[in-house]
């Protein structure tokens, strides 16, 4: 395991270290939208090329490799919309060839599942974390992590990161090694209330769809409970496209409990709005508003009552 400054290095540390000019890297099209635009800026500038795939239809993949693919970037679930793909077909198509296979398995904190053992005797050779979240937990560190249990892979990848100074302070490591002994037990803390949260989003009236692989019809939820049994606290909702957008911007400023914020894995919760058609083409996901939330360490019963009250405002507003 190598560490450096964020999930987003940890990220950029992976490419540089496996890419070159003439090189193609492969990200699915639901991956963490920094994931996309390293590949669309930097990357490209350097001469390395990219092609987006569908995460949730594997032969998506296989038809986009080619010999020039060095590297194959995983999500599980893809960032925001949540779908949980089929992780062992998509590195049986990736098995194919000789490209490296990466996950960014910040959501699923190296408790989910195994990134290098999905059953079938098939695994991912490189797992990056952003320990910004979960193992961090108390969201004000930054810090990210590169590993594998290839040797060889291993030497490529911490020779690079040598060249590139991509250290971290050592108090800030000490944070998160002060953290990780609580690791699982907020992780399915955190899991838990989710998942009652999610339940009580779906009755009500202007959620027409809720995103949590945990939950039954959610994109991807039968690939999910093939390799999980835990999930992490975070999932999103599509609020009825009736409902005008000033309505939601009040809805979500009516919210009291829940802070506005992109990051996720501390003891607070938090809410995001999306304009998803801005960085995500057709999906299995129902038209609407989308709205990702990130569940904390408080109770359920102060989350439900917070929603409900700022529900009753838009529901008022929109009647």
């Amino acid at each position: 395991t190598l560490l450096v400054p964020s999930g987003l290095a940890a990220i950029a540390l992976v490419d540089m270290a496996l890419l070159r000019a003439g090189d193609e890297v492969l990200i699915p099209d639901n991956a963490y939208g920094p994931n996309k635009e390293l590949a669309r800026g930097e990357l490209a500038r350097w001469g390395i090329t990219h092609r987006f795939y569908d995460a949730m239809d594997p032969s998506s993949l296989a038809a986009a490799l080619s010999p020039a693919t060095k590297l194959v970037w995983l999500e599980a679930p893809g960032s925001v919309t949540m779908e949980f793909p089929d992780l062992r077909a998509l590195v049986r198509a990736t098995r194919t060839t000789q490209a490296i296979c990466a996950l960014d398995n910040t959501w699923g904190a190296g408790l989910a599942f195994n990134p290098f053992d999905l059953g079938e005797g098939l695994g991912v050779d490189i797992s990056m974390h952003a320990l910004t979240k979960y193992p961090s937990g108390g969201g004000d560190v930054l810090m990210g992590s590169v590993t594998t249990i290839d040797p060889q892979v291993h030497a490529v990848l911490s020779h690079r990161n040598m060249q590139l100074g991509m250290g971290v302070g050592a108090n800030d490591a000490e944070l998160v090694l002060r953290a990780l002994p609580t690791l699982a037990m907020r992780y399915r803390a955190h899991d838990r209330t989710a998942r009652e949260v999610a339940l009580w989003l779906r009755d009500q009236s202007a959620v027409v769809q809720v995103l949590h692989p945990a939950l039954p019809g959610s994109p991807g939820h039968v690939h999910w409970s093939m390799l999980c049994s835990d999930a992490a606290g975070l999932f999103s909702v599509v609020l009825d496209p009736a409902i005008a957008q000033e309505r939601v911007d009040a809805f979500i400023d009516a919210l009291r409990v829940f802070r506005l914020g992109f990051s996720w894995g501390g003891p607070v919760s938090l809410v995001v709005p999306y304009d998803i058609a801005r960085i995500r083409g057709p999906s299995s996901r129902q038209a609407g508003h989308l709205v990702r939330f990130a569940i904390g360490l408080e109770s359920t019963e102060a989350l439900i009552a917070d929603l409900h009250q700022a529900f009753g405002a838009l529901v008022q507003r929109r009647l």
